[in-house]
């Protein structure tokens, strides 16, 4: 399977290249053949990038937000249902030629889909709703992801593409307009439907997307932080030896976990002070696996969103179909209970969860 780096920007490969430190270069020679064999066709989509609708023309995004493995992608698989556009996995290995090379290659790259996602037993189909952080790596310099990748720079890499530290304003500004020209093209690619995003990291930041996309709704799922902690090493465990380009065996894992969740979450809590209805709603994991339809009627009446009645047999379908999905399972934090207890204390007590005992 081809790493997800081939699917970058020629440029944002070099520059992330020059901060990555030392890479196997036979490893990196199958990224750089693609890359620079789709050069043309990124050119040829430049062109029809010109005549896409402004992002002021566009309706407001839905961005489904929470720290990983807190529920986000069941529930993107869920309201990508409702008649929405979403990230398909051609617009997350090729972005910058999802309109062009990626549909004409559609049928051979669905043939190198995985069953399932790395880090779970999610099944994985052509039309699987993606989250668009890895297709952001491929387009901007700064993305999480360049921290597995290249994790010789973990930190460095983390840091920046979750937080902006040590970013400049034109690394900044180069970000944003990669992230609405994407947008953008999903429009066209869906051809007018609202978009509905789901992306961990804009759990960080989701100031900058109301800036973005004035009018966007925010849907907030958390979950016991005793259960995100064991499934967040598992996340790490999973993705770093498909996905990592040099070792990672020096990566401080739980100290990073512990350390992110907190910074993310205090942001959040910052930037969303003062959001209410019809333009947030906060719910609980548990209760979307609890009554999966009501937690969903629940987000669409509190954003004031229409179609719910129409989706809500697709959902039921789909929600039927599932119902005999293995979750992983992960004993609870055990020698790292004290620690996830005081370093998330805070939310723990925002959201009523207990300390195992």
């Amino acid at each position: 399977m081809a790493h997800p780096l081939s699917g970058a920007r020629l440029s944002v490969l070099r520059r992330v290249l020059s901060e990555a430190g030392t890479v196997d270069r036979g490893r990196l020679a199958p990224i750089m053949g693609s890359v620079l064999g789709r050069t043309p066709f990124t050119a040829l989509e430049g062109q029809i990038e010109k005549g896409l609708r402004p992002k002021e023309e566009l309706e407001p995004p839905i961005f489904l937000l929470g720290h990983w493995r807190s529920g986000t992608t069941h529930l993107y698989n869920v309201m990508s249902l409702g008649g929405f556009a979403y990230v398909p996995p051609v617009a997350t290995g090729m972005p910058s030629e999802m309109l062009t090379l990626g549909k004409w290659l559609r049928p051979m790259l669905e043939k190198q889909l995985p069953d399932s996602r790395y880090i779970d037993n999610i099944p994985v189909t052509p039309t699987s709703p993606q989250e668009d952080e890895i297709a952001l790596a491929n387009l901007s310099a700064m993305s999480f992801y360049h921290g597995i990748y290249f994790p010789e720079r973990f930190d460095r890499f983390v840091n920046r593409g979750l937080f902006f530290d040590d970013a400049s304003l034109e690394d900044i500004a180069q970000w944003e307009d990669a992230f609405v020209l994407f947008m953008r093209k999903l429009d066209r690619l869906f051809r007018g439907r609202r978009i509905l995003i789901k992306n961990p990291v804009y759990t960080a930041r989701p100031a900058q997307l109301l800036k973005l996309f004035p009018g966007a709704k925010i849907v907030h799922i958390h979950r016991d932080p005793f259960d995100v902690f064991p499934s967040m090493q598992n996340f790490y465990q999973k993705l770093f030896p498909p996905l990592a380009l040099q070792p990672y065996d020096h990566v401080d894992v739980d100290g990073t976990i512990l350390r992110v969740y907190d910074r993310m979450m205090r942001q959040f809590t910052e930037e969303t002070e003062g959001l209410t209805a019809p333009d947030y709603v906060e719910v609980a994991y548990a209760d979307l696996n609890r009554d999966a339809i009501g937690t969903l009627e629940t987000i669409y009446r509190t954003l004031d969103l229409p179609g719910f009645d129409a989706a809500r047999p697709a959902f039921a379908a789909y929600l039927d179909s599932i119902k005999g999905y293995q979750k992983n399972k992960f004993r609870k934090a055990d020698q790292w209970t004290d620690k996830v207890a005081e370093a998330w204390a805070p939310w723990l007590d925002r959201w009523g969860y207990e300390k195992p005992a």
